[in-house]
């Protein structure tokens, strides 16, 4: 039976056996390889089309496993695990039990640095080649870093650092223009104006930074990216390859669209179109009625902003950009800095939503303490994809953030359990606060339809009895509570159900009726078991002498892997029928 090239390659040995000549159709059947995939199975689509003649010429020119290559973030990271024995497996990218949406430690030797947040190649390969060095090892190490991410704080930390470090680091800014949504910022407009790295009428600022130069050179030019990386593979001074590409090269519609390509979901392999769905009568996404509800209020108080790190589209903050543009800010790959600008304006009296996803906002906990916090500035935080976010997996899960603020002073801490609740608590917030608010919420959409209700303050630190009920009180956080409820009326279940609302403040007069008239108290929360909402349950019940027995239920002290959502509330006990046989175990 006829084989294509690309299936005779099991690892980097297989492809350095092929002719040069032959390298064009690797490219060829590898992007088809992808397209084909990704169509049916989803997945991080336009980054990795953009990089195949590069990570073909990477494997072929470099020894690697031993010459060490890092992808940052990781979207872009398809053909390199294809190229690298995975070919096989690629189809269960991002399912449960399935290879991983990026670069893993743990799954193959060629992935020698686990990324998913951006901006930490140079780091991590500068700290391999400076271990190299003094091990008196001769491996070559690549950073492949986006222009997106190459403007973030860190990455040029390990700029300034591997300039003077005379390490054996050869960093490939993969230039595109974009990261997930358009590249912003004053260097992105030099990168764009940038002819040969030497004609923008001022020094190269890569090399003002002690790095060997190159380019920019067309990253789908294969015999010269071949020709280049021999020629960088001689060097032994820290030297950048500059190279320009296009997200989604190969697929007409991610060419035009890159946005949308970036993660398009299913659609169609021979055209490429994806299939047209009408979610008009569906309830919305949290990160929509973020977006909407912003605009709405914006434009009834011209002091309210909006701030997001490179996330105009995905939080939804787009649709402020696009209303009012001149008052909501897109400050790229920064989460440091958009805490302490937002922090900034409110020093001045305006009103700054700061828009974050979670897992990102791990980043500037620093910023979060000392500029903002310790100073009691009312910035409101809205943090989006909070929970288990599915199939990108433990880099991606937002299951912190509850712990990691609970122990912040002078911070608010809330969870509306739906969209409406969002609303109100947004609204609240932007009334006016003495100190600063997190409002968190999960990806994908709530349950009410009707969500667009007129504006009403919550007193802050309120909660909410759904249900009243003997015995048994369950006490939830967030929109985890609408499967409680749920539970209990499909069940018709003779429980209590305590929407907490807010974990700090946190209800506690509402906490000591509970333990004055309840047995058991179920606590269940998305977030990290040690540290949320169980634990302050506990403290609490402590200092009360409360008698009864506390059942926590949230994520366990584990990193959680990629796969779907539903699943992986069942693999940590948060889901419906953990929390229904509990009750029932309870009541016998």
């Amino acid at each position: 039976m006829f084989k294509t090239l690309l299936e005779t390659i099991n690892d980097t040995v297989d492809l350095r056996r092929f002719r040069e000549s032959e390298l064009e159709q690797i490219a060829q059947e590898l992007r088809a390889f992808i397209i084909d995939i990704v169509a049916a199975k989803e997945g991080h689509l336009g980054a990795s089309l953009g990089v195949v003649e590069l990570t073909i010429a990477l494997h072929y020119v470099f020894n690697t496993p031993d010459d060490q290559l890092v992808w940052d973030v990781g979207h872009q990271a398809y053909g390199h695990k294809i190229l690298t024995g995975r070919r096989d497996v690629f189809h269960t990218n991002r399912d449960l039990g399935g290879i991983s949406g990026f670069p893993k430690r743990s799954e193959s030797e060629y992935d020698t640095f686990g990324t998913g947040h951006s901006s930490t190649s140079i780091s991590a390969a500068l700290g391999m080649a400076m271990a190299s060095a003094l091990k008196k090892e001769d491996r070559k190490h690549i950073a492949v870093v986006g222009d997106a991410s190459i403007a973030s704080g860190m990455a040029f930390e390990a700029l300034n650092h591997a300039g003077v470090s005379g390490a054996d680091l050869l960093v490939i800014l993969n230039d595109n223009a974009i990261g997930i949504d358009p590249s912003v910022g004053a260097l992105k407009y030099y990168l764009t104006t940038t002819k040969s790295g030497k004609e923008t009428g001022n020094d190269n600022i890569f090399e003002s930074l002690n790095f060997d130069y190159s380019g920019p050179i067309d990253g789908h030019d294969l015999p010269l990216l071949l020709s280049e990386l021999k020629r960088q593979k001689n060097l032994k001074v820290p030297r950048l390859l500059h190279i320009r590409t296009v997200k989604g090269k190969g697929l007409k519609q991610a060419e035009i669209d890159q946005v949308r390509y970036h993660a398009p979901g299913k659609f169609d392999k021979i055209t490429g179109e994806i299939p047209a769905s009408d979610s008009s009568k569906l309830p919305p996404k949290f990160q929509d009625v973020f977006g909407h509800t912003i605009v709405e209020l914006a434009q009834e108080n011209e002091k309210i902003v909006g701030i997001t790190p490179a996330m105009p589209t995905g939080s939804s903050m787009k649709i402020m950009m696009e209303a009012i543009p001149d008052r909501a800010f897109d400050v790229g790959i920064a989460e440091q800095h958009a805490v302490t600008l937002a922090a900034g304006m409110a020093t001045q009296g305006l009103v700054p939503f700061c828009n974050v996803y979670s897992t990102f906002l791990q980043r500037a906990y620093d910023q979060i303490i000392h500029d903002v916090a310790l100073q009691k500035l009312p910035v409101i935080f809205c943090l989006d994809r909070a929970g288990l976010v599915g199939q990108d997996g433990a880099t991606h899960h937002g299951v912190f953030d509850l712990a990691y603020l609970n122990c912040v002073p002078d911070l608010i801490v809330a969870a509306p359990m739906d969209a409406v609740e969002m609303r109100n608590m947004m609204f609240t917030a932007s009334q006016g606060l003495e100190l600063p608010i997190a409002i968190r919420y999960p990806r994908g959409r709530g349950k009410i339809v009707n969500w667009k209700q007129p504006f009403k303050q919550i007193e802050i630190g309120s909660s909410r009895l759904l249900k009243s009920g003997k015995n048994i009180a369950i006490i939830s956080i967030g929109p985890i509570g609408t499967m409680i409820q749920e539970l209990l009326e499909h069940e018709n279940l003779n429980c209590t159900h305590l929407d907490i609302r807010f974990l700090k403040p946190i209800d506690q007069k509402a906490l000591d009726r509970i333990f004055k008239n309840h047995d058991h108290v179920i606590s269940i929360e998305d977030g990290t078991i040690i540290g949320g909402l169980g634990s302050v349950v506990c403290d609490l019940a402590f200092a009360k002498a409360y008698q009864g027995i506390i059942h926590k239920l949230g994520i366990p002290d584990s990193f959680i892997e990629h796969g779907p959502t539903a699943d992986l509330h069942r693999m940590v006990s948060i889901d419906r029928e953990t929390v229904l046989n509990l009750i029932e175990k309870l009541k016998a």
